[in-house]
């Protein structure tokens, strides 16, 4: 492998400051340049260039919080010389593929076309999915590379703190000291977006336009953020992408739940401050335990706390938090959300009318006698099949219920700054039975311009590329102006009662009103209760 003449003497500089070890992943082969160096509060770091774009993977905007667990962050120490910023940093402590993880992770990374130029360009932060439960901000679909170039903006990624770590309510249990134990994941959010806001024009950004934009659990971490007064002035337009939070947990409910985990872990509530010192993967094997929610056979769910400190009120009930009124939103749907979580059950393809009621029992999360749901969907959709009706019921009083809450909140400030998206394409090339269509997650590769990127479910089509112009197009162009309209999209309306246009993205963007205007309906007669509220 040959090391470029910019890498050699980033090299023999860490060796001499004696900072070698900081750079913590390997000199990648056949880089696109030299390193790349740029001064953060903590000291100087160096990335790498690829296709152009300044990479910086690793940055640390906040201290390690083992043994300050449950607590706010607190800012990262400084360094001496030069720290390598090539690997990502770990991400949080989970269970499943992204684990084990480690405490250590207030982390973000940082795709740029330039450094220092004073080109005030738009900053646009991601924020993963996972619910509040997994994920990192390393995913290869979250790349900013592509992003980056296409629109001349500044990418951010990043991870925090997640479950118990951080978002297990402790003020009945532990105190006032943890008052917010209950949203600490959230408040990391918050000191990564003072992080890039104070070192926005370092890497040719503008602090006063940051787009937050986030997928399943991270469109809910923004809808979250939006009601939450140490948020406020610290991003400016929101992208949501199949995650909303109309409610969050009332302070009993998340007392309760971690109530529960004290009785997995064998625990009187008197010795609950053993949570705080106990190894990291006990604490996460405890959250296997049954969650007390009504519907499904699910583990502990926790997620964000109304707990009269950080988060004082539901962040979109009984109405939009009006500290964010003024911002720009944009609130989006997959067509088919739940075929991602329940499709790869081949009994969920073959239901018949009689084994339908119970089946969509166990996984409607809107409380409405099944035997309603499907005589309403028999009379929408006559040709539907029973899978048919189970997979929209179930898609129906999921997410796309919040997104409706979410969107009819905002229209009644009358302001006219949301818009409504519903991605109806799917790759027909890879998926010709039509049992996955247009699955949860399947718009993330398409936003990010990323359809061919490792883990992609979009595919390598022209078609797959179309869908991925239009709608990465339509967020750079939000990002740069507020207003998603542009090109292909260039019809969308804001949402507004009786129209409700939303921009349909299928093989070609297309306006529509009301699109679902008869499962709206339907859904209407209960009202929508986020899992973990009660």
């Amino acid at each position: 492998m040959t090391v470029q003449p910019g890498r050699r003497r980033f090299l023999r500089q860490a060796l001499a400051t004696g900072v070698a070890g900081a750079w913590t992943g390997a000199v990648p082969a056949a880089p696109s340049g030299p390193a790349s160096v740029a001064r953060v509060r903590g000291g100087r770091v160096a990335g790498e260039r690829v296709h152009g774009v300044h990479v910086f993977r690793g940055l640390r905007y906040g201290a390690d919080t083992t043994g300050r667990r449950f607590l706010p962050p607190r800012p990262e120490p400084a360094w001496r010389g030069i720290r390598g910023a090539i690997a990502f940093g770990s991400p949080a402590p989970q269970r499943g593929e992204g684990g084990p993880g480690s405490e250590d992770c207030l982390f973000l990374n940082i795709w740029t076309p330039a450094l220092r130029d004073g080109a005030k360009r738009p900053i646009l932060v991601y924020l993963h999915g996972g619910g509040y439960n997994t994920g990192a901000g390393s995913d290869p679909l979250y790349d900013g590379t592509r992003l980056s170039r296409r629109g001349d903006v500044v990418v951010v990624t990043l991870n925090h703190r997640l479950n118990a770590f951080g978002y297990l309510h402790l003020k009945e249990l532990l105190g006032p000291d943890y008052a917010s134990a209950g949203n600490a994941g959230q408040l990391d959010l918050v000191q990564a977006l003072h992080w890039v806001r104070g070192h926005a024009e370092e890497f040719g950004g503008d602090p006063d336009n940051v787009t937050l934009f986030g997928q399943s659990g991270g469109g809910a971490k923004i809808a979250t953020l939006m009601a939450m007064p140490a948020a406020r002035g610290l991003f400016h337009r929101a992208w949501t992408m199949s995650g909303q939070q109309v409610t969050a947990a009332g302070p009993r409910a998340a007392d309760g739940r971690a109530r529960r985990l004290l009785d997995a872990l064998g625990l009187r509530p008197s010795a609950a401050e053993r949570l705080c010192t106990m190894p990291s993967d006990a604490l996460l094997q405890a959250l296997s335990v049954r969650d007390p929610s009504p519907v499904e056979d699910i583990a502990l769910y926790l997620g964000p706390v109304m707990d009269g400190v950080s988060l004082p009120r539901h962040p979109f009930w009984p109405d939009a938090p009006p500290q964010s009124a003024h911002m720009p939103m944009v609130i989006g749907n997959t067509r088919d959300e739940t075929r991602a979580f329940l499709a790869g059950d081949p009994s969920n393809h073959a239901l018949d009318w009689a084994s339908l009621p119970e089946r969509l029992r166990a996984h409607q999360y809107v409380d409405l006698d099944p035997a309603v749901v499907i005589a309403g969907y028999r009379r929408l959709y006559p040709r539907s099949t029973p899978s048919d009706v189970f997979f929209a019921a179930t898609t129906a009083g999921r997410s796309w219920r919040g997104a409706l809450e979410q969107l009819e909140a905002r229209a009644r400030d009358g302001r006219g700054n949301t818009w409504a998206y519903q991605l109806d394409w799917y790759p027909r090339d890879l998926d010709p039975g039509g049992r996955m269509r247009a699955f949860h997650t399947l718009d993330i590769p398409l936003v990010f311009d990323n359809p061919g990127r490792p883990g992609s479910k979009a595919g390598v089509s022209a078609a797959a590329q179309r869908v991925a112009d239009a709608m990465s197009t339509a967020l750079l162009a939000f990002a740069r102006n507020g207003d998603p309209r542009t090109g292909a999209t260039a019809a969308w309306r804001p949402w507004s009662p009786p129209a409700r246009d939303t921009m349909v993205f299928g093989d070609e963007p297309r306006l529509e009103a009301d699109p679902r205007d008869g499962e709206r309906r339907l859904y209407a007669r209960a009202p929508f209760v986020q899992r973990g509220t009660l």
